[in-house]
């Protein structure tokens, strides 16, 4: 029992008065006379002993009538939390993510959810609410009812410890206040984990909801498996987190229409093949039916007109080596000698080659420098003389120094896998029993802060780079080198090439952060947008001499195929995909967590919580009390004689 007004209790030293006056009564007695002495003494001691019992339960009904007085003024109450005294603030997380377009008994866990909020929170009370796109501070359910009835599913999903960052912001810097969490969602498993934290201010309440089955079919991923000069085939890839299916339709369709169909049978994982023309333009969506979630069962994709990049090589010593890499399927490939050169025209490149120069003019130095600023690509290969100052005059500017040639026999034997230039589609696994490249000519490199490339022996780099200028440091001629007939040499050159300039992938996820490049030359103040159906999104953008490059973070917020547009002109298109990281249903054992009050109904942890702040108030029966004690004295005074 708790006290609302605890400092009424200190009246309870009164009850001293009543007894004070029950044992010193300051009575003066009047004598009377009798005839009969014997009859005088039996009454006397009959007298004597009811006088006493009456004094004494007249002391007591008094004592209790003052006692429950003062109780019934102290306003005694009976509540499992002391809430009479504090405030009570609520704050709800409702988890909108994907995996909550599972189906629970009595339908879509999400919409279901919403559905328990709105029957079991008085529509009045006060709280906050928080879902994985939205934040409702200090509100009630009558003011975001309508923003609850139409909540849509989202992609992104907060983990834990951003829901009680966030829940603390939106609490009351109040010590004393009851603070409560109520986390709704049906606790699927992901990579971040989930950890109640040890927080002795805040009431933790969870309720998990559970989906009738955690059967799910979804197109995890897509890419082209092979490539020729007529015709490409796409494979996806179909992940199952459920029983085996042994007939599961796929269908690829162009421009929402049906161009091909298969079918396979899938127990964990499956791959379907289509073929399709090369050279041919295509905003493509495979799609595969499946009941369960919804977001996973299509992924967009698209193949754009061949864009080839622009290479053009200052120097004839490699010029046969390098046609035969820059084919013309892929690259615009030009050449020029240093004395015919148009530097004018070396901006509308995206990749520079310095094949071989003894020495590099100023005037090219000026206009080098202007290019990689703007983005573009600058690969260096010396030849055996070389007028070291004209190159570090370049080179220096990016942390690179050469330094005096040194003729030593020497093997390429460290590659770093982990580069750009070899870390996707170069290596199957990492090679140890290697016909390493040798050369019998090279430079040593000052200040070469990242890690090589390529490096010889003792670690000195062969290949290294800094911001977009590669540095070969040794001549590849035959006569100092056997790069050249190295299986190294075809990658190497490629991949230098491949990244001057970021062609749009098939598809793009959501929540990654994408970077790549449209040739385009925007007039100024002009920027370039995405648009599909309804959405536009101006997204982060650079804009470079002949390019844009285009920097996408949780943008756009919907999948599908989206326009690159440039004020009403279409110039390509670039697709986005939804992470496929909530489609294998797995949830977290929530038994094992503490600190942690779980339940699976929404309903029955609001009654708990209703249950908990409840507050009994007594005074009213100390007040009865007061008149039944009251009553009690005065039947004694008036009939016990």
């Amino acid at each position: 029992m708790q006290f609302k007004h605890p400092e009424f209790l200190y009246a309870l030293f009164l009850l001293i008065i009543p007894i004070i006056i029950h044992l010193f009564q300051l009575r003066t007695f009047k004598k009377e006379a009798f005839t009969n002495v014997a009859f005088l003494k039996n009454v006397k001691l009959q007298t004597r002993k009811s006088s006493q019992l009456k004094k004494w339960l007249t002391l007591l009904l008094r004592c209790l009538i003052l006692a429950a007085l003062i109780f019934a003024f102290a306003q005694p109450y009976t509540s499992k939390t002391n809430a009479a005294n504090k405030t009570v603030e609520t704050v709800v997380y409702l988890d909108n993510s994907f995996s909550m377009q599972a189906k629970g008994v009595n339908g879509v866990l999400l919409k279901r959810a919403v559905q328990d909020l709105l029957s079991a929170i008085p529509e009045t009370q006060n709280l906050s609410l928080i879902t994985n796109s939205n934040t409702y501070k200090n509100t009630s359910l009558s003011s975001i009812k309508n923003e609850l009835l139409n909540i849509d599913f989202t992609p992104n999903q907060l983990n834990l410890n951003t829901v009680v960052l966030k829940s603390k912001s939106l609490f009351n810097t109040q010590r004393d206040a009851i603070k409560n969490l109520i986390y709704i969602s049906d606790f699927q498993n992901s990579s971040s984990g989930f950890t109640v934290p040890k927080d002795t201010t805040l009431n933790f309440y969870a309720v998990k909801l559970k989906p009738l089955n955690t059967n799910n079919i979804a197109i995890d991923s897509a890419y082209i498996s092979v490539f020729s000069p007529t015709k490409l085939e796409l494979r996806a890839t179909l992940t199952n987190s459920g029983t085996p299916v042994k007939n599961v339709p796929v269908s690829l369709y162009n421009y929402n229409k049906l161009i091909a169909k298969t079918s396979t049978e899938i127990d964990r994982e499956a791959d379907v093949t289509f073929s399709l023309p090369a050279n041919t333009k295509i905003n493509g969506e495979i799609r595969v039916n499946d009941t369960q979630l919804q977001f996973d069962n299509s992924l967009f994709f698209n193949i754009n007109t061949p864009e080839k990049i622009k290479v053009l090589s200052i120097g004839n010593t490699s010029t046969n080596v390098l046609k035969r890499i820059y084919t013309e399927d892929e690259f615009q490939f030009a050449s020029s000698t240093v004395n015919t050169l148009n530097y004018n025209s070396i901006s509308n490149y995206n990749l520079i080659v310095l094949d071989a120069l003894e020495r590099i003019p100023l005037a090219l130095t000026s206009v080098l420098n202007s290019f990689v600023k703007d983005g573009g690509t600058l690969l260096v290969l010396p030849s055996e003389k070389i007028q070291i100052n004209s190159y570090n005059n370049l080179l220096t500017q990016y942390q690179l120094e050469l330094k005096p040639a040194k003729t030593q026999n020497k093997s390429i034997t460290t590659i770093n896998y982990s580069h750009p230039l070899y870390s996707t589609g170069v290596f199957e696994k990492r090679v140890k029993n290697f016909q390493y490249p040798k050369v019998s000519l090279f430079y040593d490199v000052a200040n070469a802060l990242n890690t090589p490339i390529l490096a010889f022996e003792d670690g000195a780099p062969f290949l290294t780079a800094n911001a977009n200028v590669y540095i070969i440091t040794a001549p590849i001629s035959k006569a100092f080198s056997s790069f050249t007939n190295s299986p190294l040499i075809v990658p190497t050159f490629y991949n230098v090439a491949k990244n001057s300039f970021k062609i749009p992938q098939l598809y793009y996820n959501t929540d990654h952060t994408n970077t790549y490049q449209v040739a385009v030359v925007l007039q100024q103040d002009g920027v370039l947008s995405l648009e599909h159906k309804n959405e536009k999104v101006i997204p982060r953008q650079q804009s470079l001499s002949n390019s844009v490059t285009i920097t996408t973070r949780d943008v756009p917020k919907s999948s599908g195929t989206y326009a690159i547009t440039n004020n009403r002109d279409t110039l390509k298109h670039v697709s986005y995909n939804y992470s496929r990281t909530e489609s294998h249903l797995n949830y977290i054992n929530t038994t094992a967590l503490e600190t942690l009050t779980l339940d699976t109904s929404i309903t029955d942890t609001f009654s708990t919580l209703k249950s908990n702040s409840k507050i009994n108030a007594l005074w009213k029966w100390f007040a009865i009390f007061a008149l039944i004690f009251l009553v009690t004295e005065m039947l004694i005074l008036k009939f016990f004689k």
